[in-house]
């Protein structure tokens, strides 16, 4: 749907609809204009399903590929997008994510050409098909991308879309958006929440079936597991919460209580619980002897993909990212180039420390060199010109892990440790 933003938390609307929604949209005939029979059959039933009515249909029109790609080019192109990415790009470059010589705009294109059947664009209120598309594909296109439109009617899309410095916070919301279209199509197209085998081996089968119909694309298979599995999470781990909200919640509008932080999309108490778990804010100070390039967060979600890219575990990444509860990354240029400070907060005292033997274990496979522990505590290891360092200390009785990779030329303390600060959110 929509805006290109951060890579990771933008809203154009990827087809990764399982074969087990393959029931298409026929039904009764309604006006004219392109889809009209399969607008009109959907409409009721998604209003049954989400429970408010469509204040009026959305426009619906057709796009050649060329077409949709002069689109894309125009948001990624759009000033704010453009710089976001381009300091993404260096900051996912610096922790190993992506490969140095990658062109992350260039790529993202690539997989969205190849992907995209249709999508909904809230800034003109339109749905959006591309001509020539598979039919089966567009039936389930034109359901899911009304349901973005329905959503559009009582949230502003365009406004979420729009807020950037706060990575997390913007997947955590595209997760919802995405999740309840997601949820609701194949609950809808698989006969409804009753339906029992759907909820629970049927929602295991559209996993695979989605991560399979992804891989066989020729560009997405070829794609670094950051980005396939950013691609991935707001529709799957998305459904995943939607589902647990309308079992807890009833009928109110997950869009009108969106969470915070991609912790509460993967864990049921930072959400649901008694008292949810809200993420701290971390504030860096202003680095000195370099310039700042860019600084976002990674969330427990990204924080997750950093050790899973280095340790190739997923039971270990997901372990030792839990207990997250806040970070803030700077990208600094100066003396010798560019590098990374990334300050996280845990829960506890025990949680940081598992988090950081994940990380100096993720740093000694990415970096190939031995771990050399320091005097007053923490772990460095050299490399190439460069020097990654981790340590643990705390703010506010609050533990604090700092990571930083820094040209060798660059001072160890550009960000300095004292001025870090930790505040509830």
């Amino acid at each position: 749907m929509g805006r290109v933003m951060h890579w990771r938390a933008r809203y154009a609307s990827l087809l990764v609809a399982a074969p087990l929604l393959l029931a298409g949209c026929r039904g009764a005939d309604a006006g004219s204009g392109p889809y009209a029979r399969e607008v009109a059959d959907a409409i009721p039933r998604i209003e049954k399903a989400i429970g408010v009515p469509f204040k009026h249909p959305p426009r619906v029109e057709e796009r050649t590929r060329e077409e949709v790609h002069a689109f894309l080019l125009k948001q990624f192109n759009e000033s704010k997008s453009a710089q976001s990415l381009a300091g993404e790009e260096v900051a996912q470059k610096l922790l190993g994510l992506i490969p140095p010589a990658m062109d992350l705009r260039a790529f993202l294109i690539k997989v969205l050409d190849e992907q995209i059947v249709g999508y909904y664009d809230p800034a003109l209120k339109t749905l959006y098909v591309v001509k020539g598309a598979d039919e089966q594909m567009v039936g389930i296109t034109i359901a899911h991308e009304l349901i973005h439109a329905l959503q559009d009617q009582y949230v502003n899309l365009d406004s979420i879309q729009k807020s950037i410095g706060d990575a997390d916070r913007a997947t955590a919301a595209q997760a919802v958006i995405e999740g309840q279209a997601t949820y609701e199509q194949m609950m809808i197209m698989g006969g409804g929440a009753d339906n029992i085998a759907l909820r629970v081996g049927g929602r295991d089968a559209m996993r695979e079936m989605i991560r399979e119909r992804m891989g066989s694309m020729p560009v997405m298979a070829t794609a670094p597991m950051v980005i396939q599995e950013s691609l991935l999470f707001p529709y799957l781990s998305g459904a995943d919460f939607v589902q647990r909200f309308k079992e807890q919640k009833g009928a109110t509008n997950p869009l009108l209580a969106m969470p915070r932080s991609t912790e509460q999309i993967l864990h049921t108490p930072a959400y649901f619980g008694a008292t949810p778990d809200e993420p701290s804010v971390v504030s860096l100070p202003a680095p000195s002897g370099a310039t700042t390039v860019y600084e976002n967060d990674l969330g427990e979600f990204g924080t997750r993909l950093f050790l899973y890219q280095h340790l190739g575990d997923q039971t270990t990444a997901a372990r030792a990212a839990a207990g997250w509860d806040g970070d803030r990354y700077v990208v600094v240029e100066g003396a010798g180039g560019r590098g990374i400070v990334w300050a996280s907060v845990w829960d506890t005292s025990l949680e940081a420390a598992e988090f950081s033997d994940a990380a100096v274990r993720a740093t000694a496979r990415r970096t190939g060199s031995a771990e050399r522990r320091m005097a007053g505590g923490g772990s460095t290891f050299a490399s190439k010109g460069r020097t990654t360092t981790i340590t643990t200390f705390t703010v506010n009785d609050r533990a604090v892990v700092l990571y930083s990779d820094l040209p060798d030329a660059m001072s160890r303390t550009v960000v300095d440790p004292s001025k870090i600060r930790v505040a509830s959110h």
